[in-house]
């Protein structure tokens, strides 16, 4: 039995991965009074008078929506709310294990920007955060600018910034690693939709280099007419050499390849035209860009996947649990630039100088003093900010 037929089996036995289970225990009729009525009217009227009291009187204060309208879930496509629900409580999951952040899965049955916005806003006043995921790109975009604007909670698309975050960390080490110094690398992205777009604003915020990106019509330059709104934006800040052409072309002398993309896009002899002890990070999943073993006999020093059975896996779960335990820790309305950057910067230095080598760049998905590592990181900068 496959890990897919595996799991499909445990799914049927499990009958859903997450459950609603009580805080307090009702075992007498005292009980039921101050857990519910009359008792619970008291909660209530401070409430009323002061609607931030709602974060400690109720479970608001550790509490975050997950949410899909189920266009973009994994690899799968579009394949709609009810069927992205195993991977909203499979989020849930990892939100309480790991960061022991209560969380709740909603999927939203529209692909209207309007309407998920304001289906989100309309809830949002019973969580302590947002957290936006498998919503296809450009909509996602749009939903995150206007989601954010109207609540007072952080709202958060992993798809985009916890896969930035992730890969910043793995590429500060893989730099440490080959020798190389900030603002000197030649980046190729590969994949200009949600990820690759997030990924690139990060990397280039935090002066690791110059960006090419390249999508499935080639590389995003300045007045190529096939690009999206945000591809045309992206392409007025990346492709300082206004290369155009393909993704061969644009790999020819760089440094870093991240792909979030499809499998099978690279080959080791386009590797072997990077520049020397190139980093390869490959994360299609399942199957990556190009196989580990490949990316090496073409050259590369470093490579990483978003796989667990390879070294150096990029996994998200490094990120969200964190980002969201630290915002909810300090009440933050929003998930900063400085937070992200800085989260960064935690999870590369869990990798000790002693431990850093080609397969270990990165901490393990399994280590679980990673996300307090990043909780911290994020509630000292809502400290410096407020």
């Amino acid at each position: 039995m496959d890990i897919k037929e595996e799991s499909l089996k445990k799914h049927y036995e499990w009958n859903g991965k997450i459950e609603v289970v009580p805080r307090v225990s009702i075992e007498s009729m005292k009980d039921l009074s101050l857990a519910y009525t009359p008792g619970v009217a008291q909660p209530c009227l401070e409430i009323e008078k002061d609607p931030e009291l709602s974060y400690k009187l109720t479970r608001r204060s550790n509490l975050v929506a997950v949410i899909t309208d189920g266009s973009a879930v994994l690899g799968l496509g579009n394949i709609g709310p009810e069927a992205g629900m195993p991977v909203m409580e499979g989020k849930c999951v990892l939100f309480k294990e790991f960061g022991d952040v209560d969380a709740f899965p909603l999927c939203v049955d529209s692909q209207d920007v309007d309407t998920i916005v304001d289906t989100i806003a309309r809830i949002s006043k019973s969580f302590g955060g947002i957290n936006l995921e498998d919503i296809a790109a450009p909509r996602c975009f749009e939903v995150e600018e206007k989601l954010k604007a109207r609540v007072d909670i952080p709202v958060f698309h992993d798809d985009q910034h916890g896969t930035a975050i992730v890969v910043a960390a793995a590429l500060l080490n893989a730099m440490k690693l080959t020798g190389r110094k900030m603002g000197t690398a030649k980046i190729v992205i590969n994949g200009a939709g949600a990820a690759g777009t997030a990924i690139a604003k990060l990397l280039l915020q935090m002066d690791f280099g110059t960006v090419t990106m390249v999508d499935r019509f080639g590389i995003l330059c300045e007045g190529e007419d096939w690009m999206t709104d945000a591809q045309a934006q992206m392409a007025k800040v990346t492709n300082p050499e206004g290369l155009k052409g393909t993704l061969a072309d644009a790999l020819k002398g760089a440094d870093i390849f991240v792909g979030v993309s499809k499998p099978g896009l690279v080959t080791a002899e386009m590797v072997s035209t990077m520049a020397k002890d190139s980093i390869v990070l490959a994360m299609a999943n399942p199957t990556p860009e190009i196989m580990p073993d490949e990316a090496k006999r073409g050259g590369a020093a470093v490579v990483g996947t978003g796989r667990s059975d390879f070294p150096n896996q990029i996994n998200n779960v490094l990120v969200f649990p964190g980002i969201f335990k630290g915002a909810l820790s300090v009440r933050a309305k929003q998930i900063t630039e400085a937070m992200k950057i800085r989260a960064a910067y935690a999870l590369a230095n869990l990798v000790s100088d002693e431990e850093l080598n080609p397969d270990c760049i990165i901490p393990n998905a399994l280590n679980k003093k990673v996300a307090q590592a990043v909780a911290s990181a994020v509630a000292e900068v809502a400290a410096e900010e407020n």
